[in-house]
């Protein structure tokens, strides 16, 4: 199926979208994190919309195509959860089914529990609940130690600066670094680096860590996760330890866990297939 792009106009910015699939079809919301944009997506898209599903993909907030609000409190959780819940208003329909990755996935989390009535069913691939990182974070050593970046991106322009350097070297070298072989191919990185090279990108992406510690989202009415939540986890994850899948799901009034053996932070792109047959095998009658 054809990938097309346009813009669309969400809590009071435009975010470039790719869409793919029936327009009359249910609508399924992937949402990318750091650092990536809707290309993430690309192979996952067409098996999707085969499958009946309106399938859309932005370039969240700040990246890539979308807008870039300067000021860090613009990125904040509660702002990005505005932008998903307007996305939806944007396609003229009251809920939808949403899946995340990383940034993505925690984005899926918040408007899952702070918007449940927008939401049909949730996914999120290799991101647990923001509270259970943050416990994990301050009483976890192994936590503390793979989150270390999260406190190096704090630092303005030297973070911002670091990343860029040698056209974007360091950071396209961690994409392969932590991902199977093969995962990112050399084109792959030419179109990352295209977009991480967009004026303002990167500043703009390390935002969204900013935000978080300098402008945390208030915390929801609702404590738990009443819609469906399904939550797939490469347990080869450089960042971010299996063993916050436990108290994230216990969050969940209907959670579910696919462990995925061996695989990385970047199961979706190492298992393009697998991860979308359990998307629609759990949103399905949904």
């Amino acid at each position: 199926m054809q990938i097309e792009h346009r813009s669309a106009r969400t809590n009071g910015i435009s975010l470039h979208v790719a869409e793919c699939g029936p327009e009359d079809g249910p609508l399924l919301l992937l949402l990318h994190g750091f650092p990536e944009f809707w290309y993430a997506w690309r192979q996952h898209m067409p098996l999707l919309a085969a499958a009946g599903y309106r399938v859309v993909a932005p370039d969240l907030r700040g990246y890539n195509l979308s807008d870039r609000p300067t000021d860090i409190a613009d990125y904040g959780l509660e702002v990005l959860g505005r932008d998903v819940t307007g996305l939806i208003d944007a396609y003229g329909r009251d809920r939808a089914f949403v899946v995340g990755h990383d940034w993505g996935g925690a984005l899926t989390w918040r408007v899952a529990q702070a918007h449940p009535e927008r939401v049909i069913s949730a996914a999120a691939i290799n991101c647990c609940h923001g509270d259970v990182l943050r416990r994990a974070a301050l009483t976890r050593l192994s936590q503390a130690r793979r989150s270390w970046y999260i406190l190096f991106f704090q630092l303005p322009w030297l973070a911002d600066k670091w990343l860029a350097t040698d056209g974007f070297e360091r950071l396209s070298r961690v994409l392969v670094s932590t991902s199977a072989r093969n995962t990112f191919s050399a084109e792959d990185l030419a179109a990352y680096r295209a977009a991480w090279g967009q004026p303002g990108a990167i500043t703009a992406m390390l935002s969204w860590y900013r935000a978080a510690l300098r402008h945390p989202a208030p915390k929801p009415e609702r404590e738990r996760i009443a819609a469906p939540f399904l939550l797939i986890w490469g347990d080869a994850d450089h960042a971010l330890g299996f063993e916050l899948t436990g108290p994230s799901l216990a969050l969940c009034d209907d959670g579910h866990l696919e462990r995925v053996v061996g695989a990385s932070h970047w199961v979706h792109l190492e298992q393009v297939e697998q991860v979308c047959a359990s998307l629609i095998a759990f949103f399905k009658d949904r």
